[in-house]
């Protein structure tokens, strides 16, 4: 750091008449100056320079220097789950295949039956069908059931309804298969394992979860998160249960982000809403899950400090008020002596003034008390 002084005339002699003359600083420049050389009395052994830890310089403000702040620290990286794993749709067919092949099933196991000679008379005479020849169950007649049986089955056993705000996950021996999102009678593969998934919106409502404020006061805050199911093979395969993954999540940002009580400075619930928001949803979206909002509906200190805390509350508010208690007696004894004194109504030497201030101040702080009783 250089100075640059000079001599005034003004500046000749001094209080004590010593006659020593005194210097005045009249410009002051900041040079760039690294921080790890300033309290180093040895030689740096590492061969790698540093760069300076000042930046900028402002010429004659006596500024001093100025250090850089250190970056904030990045975003932990959410989880990964498989990226081949992505819904897409299933193929299914519309009901009426199903009604149609499970009918011919049926059909065809009556016409086996009668070809067997098995078949009751009177469903034989109900059918209208002509006598039968009664050749017996042989290898053709069982080869016909369970050709006609098998039919029936895949056809009435496949058939399945589809529900508005309802999907189905299809799997088979552990590979996924689709997913199901239309609605109406359907026919789907009864081989395949079917997962029923809610994919409305919904909201749910925690139970008292530990948070802090700015100041590390443990609380317990109550969320409202509204979510959906945006991907339902991430949510359902990529994780062993998304409500309880999405739940761990919005108790882990809740100890990420300080929360205060309402009441305090305007806009912060919504601020650490918007926060908690912010982070549930990255953590969320990479299992297959949307989330809307993350809403604290309650905040209530912890049951541990809670005492403690409704304390300090009632010592603050009587310090406030014990304030703007002295203030008002303060400003009523200044206003009372200014307009005696003023208007000429009484002259006060020091100790009178004194002794009037002390007689005012009494009189009004029993006033106040008594006002306020």
């Amino acid at each position: 750091m250089s100075t640059t002084t000079s001599q005034t005339p003004e500046s000749e002699g001094t209080a004590d008449g010593s006659g020593r003359s005194a210097r005045l600083i009249q410009n002051e420049a900041t040079t760039e100056i690294p921080v790890h050389l300033l309290f180093r009395d040895e030689p740096d052994p590492s061969p790698v320079p540093l760069k300076p830890a000042v930046v900028g310089r402002r010429q004659g403000t006596g500024e001093q220097p100025r250090l850089r702040r250190p970056a904030p620290a990045r975003p932990r990286p959410g989880p990964r789950v498989d990226p081949d794993l992505v819904e897409r749709p299933a193929r299914v067919l519309p009901g009426g295949a199903g009604v149609l092949a499970g009918a011919c099933g049926a059909a065809g196991c009556v016409a086996a039956s009668w070809w067997a000679g098995v078949l009751p008379p009177l469903a034989v005479e109900a059918l209208g069908l002509p006598a039968s020849a009664g050749t017996g169950l042989g290898p053709a007649q069982w080869a016909a059931y369970a050709a006609a049986g098998t039919l029936g089955l895949f056809g009435f056993g496949g058939l399945a309804r589809g529900r508005t705000g309802r999907a189905w996950v299809l799997g088979l021996f552990g590979g996924y298969r689709g997913t199901v999102r239309r609605t109406g009678l359907l026919w789907v593969n009864p081989l395949l394992l079917r997962r029923r998934v809610d994919v409305r919106l919904r909201h749910w409502r925690s139970e008292p979860m530990p948070a802090t404020d700015a100041s590390g006061v443990a609380l317990r805050v109550v969320v409202l998160v509204v979510w959906r199911v945006r991907d339902t093979a991430r949510a359902t395969l990529g994780v062993e249960d998304h409500e309880t993954y999405l739940r761990e999540c919005v108790e882990a940002a809740l100890l990420r982000v300080p929360v205060e009580m309402p009441g305090g400075t305007p806009g912060s619930v919504d601020a650490a809403g918007e926060a908690l928001t912010r982070l549930v949803a990255a953590e969320a979206a990479q299992v297959g899950l949307e989330v809307f909002a993350v809403h604290p509906v309650r905040v209530e200190y912890a049951p541990e400090v809670a005492a403690a805390m409704h304390r300090r509350r009632i010592a603050a508010l009587d310090a406030q008020h014990r304030a703007s208690v002295l203030s008002y007696v303060v400003d009523s004894v200044e206003d009372t002596v200014t307009r005696l004194t003023t208007r000429g109504l009484v002259e006060l030497d020091d100790y009178e003034r004194k002794a009037l201030v002390k007689d005012l101040t009494v009189a009004f702080c029993a006033g106040r008390g008594e006002q306020g009783a």
